[in-house]
């Protein structure tokens, strides 16, 4: 390298003052030149910061693979083609860069030609030729790499991995050749050798026997190569690039809502890798542990993006479910008998048998007399070594294996004392053949074994309950959707309305409790774009999330309905508008008293009926109506189990297998269902869910020949944050159109209540008093939960600023609390916020919903009152 590149004059640049980076990069990091151009860049920032760097890198994409296949196509007399396809790869790659491989790659090229020309006249291939043949890959990787780095400017130092990694397991066996290990100590050696070194450049995946042939790491293995590097070297920090931008909270290919894990402690991202995640190679995490070494993945596509990082301080070390994984192929092999029972030893014969069967056993679960074991997928667990375990252990008990399961996996720090938190989302289960559960002894993954066919769809509605509504934070990030939209494509958040009209506010805020305060331009906008949903022919306004007048005056002109649940909330509308119609409003009452579906009937509105009692018990109330059917579909949604209205254990709705009683109730009491109901939960934001709603309904609407309307319900999330995903209603439109498409026979109806009012609410309170005790601060305000129940009662977040001091910079967290003698009285905890004074006015946003209607005068103290701007 020149003397002046990438060094900026204030460094110390003696080389053994500078920390050592370690950087792997996989296949498809190192696949293109251009890829390679990306890692010079970052080698060049690297170096700029003032530290040295060793780039760990795999063979190119695909070219393992080719390697890997090469004695079989040997032995069957096709390996001239099988060795040309391995150098034409490289070919490829070396004509893209502008290099001649030939020349370059002569050795390693000669080398596999001989090879195989050598397996084909043997007739067979040892595990270390195999070896040895497959660590070319990372070798001619190497040259080409070393060239890719000259011509952008950095010349670095080459080092045989070889060299530098010994293997352990010295036996002469396969496993020694093909998946060894390394040792991780520091090497002093290696350091004195690299003491004068800025830029050294190496492979993965090969380590030297002792007798001084080439052994392998296993597949994965360049992740661990890397992981011994730093430890042997004592790294600063590990940098793991690939394809992806770190770890998820779920395969993106399982679910698009996947989160991005911006911090994990090793112990985490251990089983994260262990239990299927396909990032990161397991091995890898003990060496960096052990070291406390620093691991970071990142992603060589989208280098801008920060990754997740990997130590002994995670992001947040509260107990918290952080992922969902699904692993196929597992096996289970069931042992029962009384013999068991109080036998002592018998746990040490059974797995004796195992370990003389050479197989391996994940997950245990004990009863009496019963064990069940389950088995990792292993393409070398084959029939014949199955059936000599079963005949091995056949003695000891009666044998069962059970094929085609999965394990389905919550994974995360303090799983035992979050097991409550996780208990409604596991009713899903409910119908499902549980094989197996392991809860682990670590305290970091909760286990469950079902039939194959059913895990990928449970892990799916896992993650969507448990995961997905999570805000962002240090511990989540966006979702894997978000992230690989390009950043022009992601729709513009505009600026709150409370920004721009800060001014009044401040001056709007009282001096002691609470106050509401209505955009109605907000109301307008969201009420209109509910309204532009072509797809439906009617929209309700559930108005329990907000009756203020002036809040119904502007969701009316907007042209949308009113779905009311009470004679009140059709008094409170009959009061506000002197020209209201019956067609306008939707009655939907719950475990009402029979006069309100009589008041309803007198007043002519449209009625939903959300059970069987009253066509049973109430024929002559109801007899020539026309009524909407509310349905249990049993899909719950939303950020809570308290906003969730579907699901076994929801009293909404009439479940789809009761929905033949339900037509023969109608009949006899002579009520015609004109349609069919449903709503989910609350805060959805999947844009198909209405869709999938709707198509429960059409199906369930053959029972009804009369039907002419699906209401699919409410639900449209509001973000919670500003950082956290917006519904897009074009895509919700999208979806219903090909609904519509599907059952072009009915009316499509919704009834959203938080969406077009939420985000124009904000609820002002000043600050009554700062405290700070045993290293927390609270910050105390003239109003709590009296006003604004949603965070004590749904676990909600809601945005909170300090108006007064909107824009300064963070003093520190804060927990904000109202003066209500309760613990819940939270209204938000751990928010990053400025130094904050006694008189300050705080601002709580998205409080348009579901605040002053539940508001109450608990304490004796008077809730927030209510104003528009």
């Amino acid at each position: 390298m020149p003397a002046s590149a990438s060094r900026p004059p204030s460094a110390d640049w003696s080389a053994s003052a500078r920390p050592w980076v370690v950087m792997k990069f996989g296949g498809t990091s190192v696949a293109a030149p251009e890829r390679w151009r990306v890692i010079a860049d970052i080698a060049r920032e690297r170096l700029d910061a003032g530290e040295r760097v060793l780039i760990v890198h795999s063979a190119l994409a695909g070219v393992s693979n080719l390697l890997e296949a090469l004695p079989a196509a040997a032995l069957a007399g096709a390996g001239e083609g099988a060795a040309e396809a391995v150098k034409d790869a490289h070919r490829a790659f070396a004509a893209k860069a502008g290099l001649d491989a030939d020349a370059l790659l002569a050795g390693p090229f000669d080398l596999i030609t001989r090879r195989a020309a050598g397996i084909a006249y043997s007739g067979e291939a040892s595990a270390r030729l195999r070896a040895e043949l497959m660590a070319q890959g990372e070798l001619m990787a190497s040259v080409l790499g070393l060239e890719c780095l000259r011509g952008a400017g950095l010349e670095a130092e080459t080092l045989d991995a070889r060299e530098a990694l010994v293997a352990l397991n010295t036996a002469d066996e396969a496993r020694a050749w093909l998946d060894n290990s390394a040792g991780e100590d520091a090497d002093p050696a290696l350091q004195a050798r690299l003491a004068n070194a800025q830029l050294v450049l190496t492979q993965g995946f090969i380590a030297r026997h002792r007798d001084g042939g080439t052994v392998l790491l296993g597949r994965g293995g360049s992740d661990t190569s890397a992981a011994y590097f730093a430890a042997r070297i004592g790294a600063a920090r590990l940098e793991i690039w690939t394809d992806v931008p770190g770890l998820f909270s779920a395969d993106p290919r399982l679910t698009e809502g996947a989160r991005h894990l911006r911090a994990l402690s090793y112990e985490e991202a251990q089983e994260i890798a262990t239990m299927g995640g396909k990032v990161l190679h397991p091995r890898c995490i003990g060496p960096a542990r052990r070291a406390n070494i620093p691991l970071e993945v990142r992603s060589t596509l989208r280098p801008e993006l920060a990754g997740t990082t990997i130590s002994a301080s995670p992001g947040d070390d509260a107990p918290r479910l952080k992922a969902v994984s699904v692993k196929t192929g597992v096996r289970l092999v069931a042992m029962e008998g009384s013999g068991m029972w109080r036998q002592a030893g018998f746990l040490a014969d059974v797995f004796a048998g195992f370990k003389a069967c050479g197989v391996s056993v994940d997950l245990v679960s004990t009863s009496e007399t019963n064990v069940t074991v389950s088995l990792d997928p292993d393409p070398g667990l084959d029939a014949a070594r199955l059936e000599r375990l079963r005949e091995t252990l056949a003695p000891l008990c009666r044998v069962r294996i059970i094929e085609n399961a999965a394990a389905v996996s919550l994974l995360g720090y303090g799983i035992r004392r979050i097991l409550h938190q996780l208990a409604p989302a596991l009713e899903m289960f409910q119908d499902k053949p549980i094989r197996l559960v392991s809860q682990a002894a670590n305290d970091l993954n909760f286990t469950v074994v079902v039939d194959e066919a059913e895990g990928a769809a449970l892990a799916k509605r896992l993650h969507e309950e448990l995961i997905s509504p999570a805000p962002e934070g240090p511990v989540f990030g966006p979702s894997w959707a978000e992230l690989a939209r390009p950043a022009d494509a992601r729709p513009a958040r505009s600026a709150p309305w409370w920004r721009t009209k800060r001014a009044a506010l401040l001056d709007a805020a009282p001096d002691t409790g609470g106050l509401y305060v209505y955009d109605l331009e907000t109301v307008s906008a969201r009420a209109r774009a509910v309204a532009g949903i072509q797809s439906l022919s009617r929209a309700f306004y559930a108005m329990k999330a907000n009756a203020h007048r002036d809040v119904l005056r502007a969701i009316r002109a907007a042209g949308l309905g009113f779905e009311c649940v009470s004679p009140g909330e059709i008094a409170r509308l009959q009061e506000t508008f002197s020209d209201l119609t019956p067609d306008e409003v939707l009655f939907t009452p719950n475990f009402a008293h029979r006069s309100e579906y009589e008041a309803a009937r007198a007043f002519g509105a449209h009625l939903t009926i959300d059970g069987l009692h009253p066509l049973t018990h109430w024929a002559e109330t109801l007899r020539g109506a026309e009524v909407i059917l509310r349905v249990n579909p049993d899909r719950p949604r939303g950020h809570h189990q308290h906003v969730k209205t579907a699901g076994p254990k929801a009293k909404f709705g009439i479940p789809l297998e009761a929905l033949d009683e339900a037509r023969a109730a109608a009949e006899a009491a002579g009520v015609r269902v004109i349609g069919l109901h449903a709503h989910a939960g609350s805060g959805v934001t999947e844009a198909d869910h209405w869709r999938e709603i709707g198509a429960i309904l059409a199906n369930a609407a053959r029972h009804f020949p009369d039907a002419r309307i699906l209401n699919c319900g409410g639900g449209l999330g509001v973000p919670e944050s500003p950082d956290a995903p917006a519904l897009d209603l074009a895509e919700v439109d999208a979806q219903l159109a090909l609904l519509k498409k599907a059952h072009p026979r009915f009316e499509l109806w919704m009834e959203p209540g938080r969406y077009p009012v939420a985000e124009a609410g904000v609820l002002l309170a000043r600050v009554t008093q700062v405290k700070h005790a045993f290293g927390a601060r609270f910050i105390g305000l003239g109003t709590g939960m009296n006003s604004l129940i949603r965070p004590a009662l749904y676990g909600a977040r809601h945005e909170i600023v300090n108006l007064t001091r909107l824009d300064e910079p963070g003093a520190g967290l804060a927990s904000v609390v109202g003066p209500i003698c309760e613990s819940a009285d939270l209204l938000g905890a751990e928010r990053l916020l400025p130094e904050t004074r006694e008189g300050d006015v705080m601002l709580i946003a998205e409080a348009g919903a579901y605040g002053a209607v539940m508001a109450s005068r608990y304490n004796l103290r008077e809730p927030a009152g209510e104003r528009v701007i």
